[in-house]
């Protein structure tokens, strides 16, 4: 009976260490997922824009394609990466940021560029348009899974980056957790986002009170603007993303002198304004990071552009 009783305490004592570290895995994930809250906005105010102009019926499926692609390279390609990066070279993190945050200034200059100057619309024949449909999708689907995975790697590395020293499990465990969290809140928003006007047009059609159709009403004709101040919002959030880690990446790399720069302006702008002086801090952060990625995407548009061009012309050769 005592070898028992002594078992039960074993495998309590063991449970409760369990239970400790499955609470310690959160509270991590809960703060690494925090640091890269940049990106996570990024990924949610980015995705939508890949579902515009599908049927209704495509939204969702759409969605899931990204959704299962982006799960999967966080954890079958990111995440293992991440560990080995942190094991074997730490040295290398910063630059790969660096060349992630290029990249977001990149894309989110391209759109500048491309409402200042937009392209004119050539009109496709219908028959065109039917033949192609499918073939939109796929390239839709494949443009927002690379998208999505250069924003999966900058937010598994920033939540790498801000993890306290621990062992390979406890660092996995936490990037596992980050990588499941951070992909069902961003697509789970995103499946809200793109089926809002649908819940719209039912609650204008079906609801049986005035009050819950005038709200259907309301929830239609205001998509239209708000996906709109979505894609500003996605753009002003890759162009701050990018220019920051650019920023943060550099200090680490050894030259501060940017970022401590960045943060004297900021830190003297909200002294000024002693009754919002954190959101003042930040704002103006955001602001400088932001000015700064744009103007490295239109460094970086005619150096893509020419890259492209002489790729492409070896290629067809």
């Amino acid at each position: 009976m005592s070898g028992l009783l002594a078992l039960l305490d074993d495998v309590a004592a063991i449970a409760k260490v369990a239970a400790a570290s499955v609470d310690d895995v959160v509270a991590q994930a809960t703060k690494a997922g925090a640091k890269a809250a940049g990106a996570v906005i990024d990924d949610a105010a980015v995705t939508p824009k890949y579902v515009q102009g599908f049927a209704p019926a495509r939204e969702l499926p759409i969605v899931w394609k990204i959704a299962r692609a982006s799960i999967l390279n966080k954890l079958l390609i990111l995440l293992p990466v991440a560990l080995l990066l942190s094991a074997f070279a730490p040295w290398a993190i910063a630059p790969l940021l660096m060349l992630g945050g290029g990249y977001l200034c990149y894309e989110g200059a391209h759109k500048v560029a491309h409402w200042l100057n937009p392209p004119e619309h050539i009109e496709t024949p219908l028959d065109e348009k039917v033949k192609d449909a499918a073939h939109l999708e796929e390239q839709k689907v494949a443009g927002a899974i690379k998208t999505d995975f250069i924003l999966s790697a900058e937010i598994m590395t920033i939540a790498l980056a801000a993890l306290p020293p621990s062992n390979i499990y406890m660092q996995a465990a936490v990037l596992a957790v980050v990588a499941v969290g951070i992909t069902a809140m961003v697509y789970g928003a995103v499946a809200l986002i793109v089926k809002a006007d649908d819940v719209g047009l039912h609650m204008a059609a079906e609801s049986a009170t005035g009050f819950m159709r005038a709200i259907g009403r309301g929830i239609v004709r205001g998509m239209p603007g708000f996906m709109r101040l979505l894609m500003i919002v996605g753009t002003a959030a890759m162009l701050w993303v990018g220019g920051s880690i650019i920023v943060h990446s550099l200090a680490q790399m050894g030259y501060a002198g940017l970022e401590h720069a960045i943060d004297g302006v900021a830190e003297s702008v909200a002294h000024n304004l002693v009754a919002i002086e954190g959101f003042a801090k930040w704002f103006v952060k955001a602001a400088i990071d932001g000015v700064l990625g744009l103007v490295v995407g239109l460094v970086l548009l005619p150096v893509v552009n020419a890259a492209s061009g002489a790729f492409g012309k070896s290629a067809a050769h």
